[in-house]
């Protein structure tokens, strides 16, 4: 197998599972910690991580491509722009996800919903003339179908929360289709980096005005839990272990990985295996957590895995208009 194909293939799996993990750690820390407060720690922990990362990377690097001043200024805007789209697109889309958890949205339903950018990527990729095959189109509704098998238990309904999910997957859509656009310009890890800098500055922002309103009594905390209070320092210390996980895990390394994988790669089949999240979730809560699987559930798994297949199969008739 070609490594570019190990890459494309491998990275969105490594992803999913630690994500299909990391919603434990969300759900433990909804309950203590505001919503922006949360997110700006675990995308303050993302950037120290990934600064290390690039600094060992460079240290490492054998040869080094020297570049022109001309070149070195165009790749520094394309990261700088690229990095502050990324991180502006992943900033919304884990916030309203945060949001909705805290509002009440269970942990299997919020990761159906947000799994729902399998449907909402090649349906926005069709806008900028993205053909996708016959196969891959049958993927996704397989996809669909396997996350309702897996994560939605009984009657399915809408509340505030989970129509704040909603949001959150389209935004994850759209955040999934900037990184397709500019991880062809510029270096996966570094991108990474810029976008959580830039993502944790807006959750800091968003959470020192929410501070100030609630501090000139706008913002009722019996309604909106903590968002308007000030940041609280010992309810982040007492979550500090789950906030490590998404900080460094689940953000500093899945989503580098998901920059990395999404590389010269077909963005809807990247998102067929990052969906394995909801998979990789249920199967850990049966392993972990001694959680036995229905058979709806295993159903669920069989048809994720046929999809996984189905979005691996060439398209034969871009083979023909090649030939």
């Amino acid at each position: 197998m070609k490594h570019n194909n190990v890459r494309q293939i491998l990275f969105p799996i490594l992803a999913a599972l630690i994500w299909g993990t990391a919603f434990v750690a969300q759900d433990l820390c909804a309950d203590v910690i505001d919503t922006f407060s949360f997110n700006a720690a675990r995308s303050y922990i993302a950037v120290v991580v990934l600064l290390v990362i690039i600094f060992i990377f460079d240290k490492l690097k054998k040869d080094k491509v020297e570049l022109t001043p001309a070149e070195k200024k165009k790749a520094r805007r394309d990261l700088l722009i690229g990095g502050f789209c990324c991180g502006t697109a992943l900033a919304v889309a884990s916030n309203f996800q945060q949001a909705g958890i805290a509002a009440g949205t269970e942990a299997g339903k919020a990761g159906f919903l947000t799994a729902l950018y399998v449907v909402l990527v090649p349906l926005f990729g069709l806008f900028f003339r993205r053909k996708v095959s016959l196969p891959v189109w049958i993927a996704v509704a397989l996809s669909v179908a396997s996350l309702y098998l897996l994560c939605i238990k009984g009657e399915f309904t809408l509340a505030m929360g989970d129509l704040l999910v909603l949001v959150c997957a389209v935004c994850f859509a759209i955040h999934i289709l900037v990184i397709d656009h500019f991880t062809a310009k510029v270096d996966g890890i570094k991108l990474s980096c810029v976008q959580f800098f830039v993502a944790a500055v807006w959750a800091t922002l968003a959470k020192l005005v929410c501070a100030i309103l609630g501090a000139n009594g706008i913002g009722d905390t019996s309604v909106v839990t903590s968002i308007f209070a000030m940041p609280d320092w010992a309810g982040i210390w007492a979550c500090i272990l789950p906030i490590l996980y998404v900080g460094v895990f689940s953000s500093g390394v899945a989503y580098t990985l998901q920059i990395l994988a999404q590389k010269d790669s077909n963005p809807t089949v990247v998102t067929i295996l990052l969906s394995l999240e909801s998979v990789f979730a249920v199967i850990a809560g049966a392993i972990i957590l001694q959680q036995q699987m229905t058979g709806r559930e295993y159903l669920g798994c069989v048809l994720m895995l046929v999809a996984v297949i189905l979005a691996q199969i060439p398209n034969p008739f871009e083979k023909k208009v090649k030939a």
